[in-house]
């Protein structure tokens, strides 16, 4: 169960990296990935990471659930842990944060970039040395973490690849505000000429 340091970047939803699964034809949902066959963009929308569990979270259930599967306790925890992680995915893209859970139903959860206030990560001893973590998202007015990706691959980068869509978002908002203003000003600008001219008649 221990990770292929090779399979890390090839971009898959397993063991994909943020700076490798994207918007190209390769990525995801340009492949038409079952995985994601849940997920619905809207115009312009593209996909910038996808990913499932880390495969080495399930090493602490399989270390519980072998052993006692002899007295077949152990089935259930090893088999809710693999039906969790095969049916569960996130995803982000140049829009926001989409959350997929449920074994027998389908729970699919969306945070836009404009409401995202705060954005962390952490990793227990076991997902430092597997490579794996979590990453939590808070918005605006919540009184605490509204989505997190669960024992994603390297969340650090996660987490990084989030505060550049929040701010780019920002950046946009700020340039859309910008614009507004100076159209008005040009509006009462023009106002003033048609008053002055008025005047000088």
């Amino acid at each position: 169960m221990t990770p292929d340091p090779a399979s890390e970047n090839t971009g898959s939803p397993g063991t994909g990296s943020p700076e490798t699964v994207g918007a190209s034809p390769d990525s995801p949902a340009a492949a038409g990935d079952p995985t994601l066959d849940w997920l619905t963009l809207e115009g312009g929308e593209e996909v910038l990471w996808a990913s499932q569990p880390h495969r080495s979270s399930l090493v602490p259930a399989l270390v519980v659930g072998l052993p006692l599967s002899l007295v077949l306790i152990g089935i259930p925890i090893v088999a809710g842990a693999y039906l969790t992680y095969t049916n569960t995915n996130y995803v982000v893209t140049s829009s926001g944060l989409y959350r997929k859970a449920g074994i027998l139903s389908r729970d699919v959860q969306k945070i836009g970039f404009d409401k995202v206030q705060n954005i962390s990560y952490s990793q227990s001893a076991v997902g430092a040395y597997f490579g794996y973590g979590n990453v939590e998202v808070s918005t605006a007015g919540s009184s605490g973490v509204e989505m997190q990706f669960r024992s994603v691959p390297a969340p650090a980068d996660v987490q990084e690849l989030i505060d550049r869509q929040v701010e780019h978002g920002d950046d946009r908002g700020g340039e859309g505000k910008a614009d507004v203003l100076a159209d008005i000003l040009e509006e009462l600008r023009g106002i003033r000429r048609a008053v002055e001219d008025d005047a000088d008649r």
